[in-house]
């Protein structure tokens, strides 16, 4: 079986390293990758020589069995793709389901990451996880260097500086790094979450809790918010914004499931705070959690700068191609037996993340 590692065309990480292919220790199974694909990742074409045969990328899509990627492959190619292979990549089927249908036209199978089960025995697997860790630790990186002032206390000759004030909204794992990361750089952390269970962890890393009571919460929601009742939006905006006015930074990480993400920064929000306030919107790609995010863009409101970034992980390419690619190796072992792609759908997570099969 041969399983093809292609080069993104838009994002400078790789599905998987050397270090990965080296440990996988899979029976009949070969890797090849396209010339390249690890680089901007710091990983040259040469570290990769002892574990995979490096080729072009015409090649790699006509002999692979399996195509593993970070992004989904471009349309255009699927035509060059041996039948019946399938394509592993984080294909966000709710927000792409043409694609999913080309691809099935296509006579292909695909696979999609992001809908892997957020569950205890998946954890190896959980390149959400891995990824929303990155982007939250990079996200007040960012916002640091974005923002006017200190995130420290600063006592000086030349004069005293009060600590920024940083909000978190959405206290998943994205959030939850953001607070640690934005507390070692000296910041007051405040953190909203409809999630009951978060306030612990929220506290445990020196930041306050912001309750708002009344929300509905399902520990079956796999770390995603969940839809609320209108009362209680009202409850939250109204608290959210009081909040926000007095805050230097907010990095907002709230996503629902298959959904657009809720907004919990409105306009009239926007046009409380103070001039020079960062929003960081990690929800950006999916709608985002601020009215006025594009995703992508810097949109600046007012003297409030507002940065829609869903892809952060993607700055930080060589530590989460490795963290992707530990995903990717350990869900390859579950479709792959005696060199034969084996797609058993009594198993969970096969069941869950499989979208076509032939």
């Amino acid at each position: 079986m041969i399983i093809g590692i292609l080069k993104e065309q838009a994002d400078n990480r790789v599905a998987l390293v050397p270090k990965t292919l080296k440990k996988f220790n899979v029976e009949q199974t070969e890797f090849r990758i396209e010339k390249g694909a690890g680089s901007l990742a710091s990983y040259p074409d040469e570290k990769y020589e002892k574990y995979a045969t490096v080729t072009d990328r015409e090649a790699l899509l006509k002999q692979s069995d399996i195509l593993v990627t970070i992004n989904p492959i471009p349309e255009k190619e699927l035509k060059l793709i041996k039948k019946g292979a399938l394509l592993v990549a984080i294909f966000s089927p709710f927000n792409n389901s043409e694609l999913i249908t080309k691809i099935k036209e296509s006579g292909l199978q695909a696979s999609s990451l992001d809908m892997i089960p957020r569950t205890t025995i998946a954890q190896t697997m959980d390149i959400l996880s891995s990824m929303a860790s990155i982007a939250g630790y990079r996200a007040v990186l960012l916002a640091a260097m974005e923002s006017p002032g200190f995130f420290p206390m600063m006592i000086t000759a030349a004069g005293s500086i009060k600590p920024s004030k940083v909000l978190v909204l959405g206290a998943g794992v994205a959030g939850l790094q953001a607070i640690a990361t934005a507390r070692r750089l000296g910041a007051i952390v405040e953190a909203f979450d409809v999630r009951a269970a978060a306030q612990e962890e929220v506290e445990s890393l020196g930041a306050k809790f912001v309750e708002v009571p009344g929300a509905i919460d399902k520990r079956d929601a796999g770390g995603y918010a969940v839809e609320q009742t209108a009362e209680f939006i009202e409850r939250q905006q109204q608290e959210v914004q009081k909040r926000a006015a007095s805050s230097d930074v907010i990095i907002t990480t709230a996503q629902i499931l298959g959904k657009k993400a809720p907004v919990l920064l409105t306009k009239e929000t926007v046009d409380q705070m103070k001039p020079g306030t960062i929003v960081i919107d990690l929800a950006a790609s999916s709608g985002g959690n601020c009215e006025l995010s594009e995703p992508g863009k810097t949109v600046i409101h007012k003297g409030v700068k507002i940065i829609g970034n869903s892809n952060l992980a993607s700055e930080m390419p060589r530590d989460a191609s490795f963290f992707y690619s530990n995903n990717v190796a350990s869900y390859l072992k579950l479709l792959i037996k005696e060199g034969e792609l084996h797609l058993d759908l009594n198993n969970e997570i096969i069941e869950k993340t499989i979208l076509i099969k032939s």
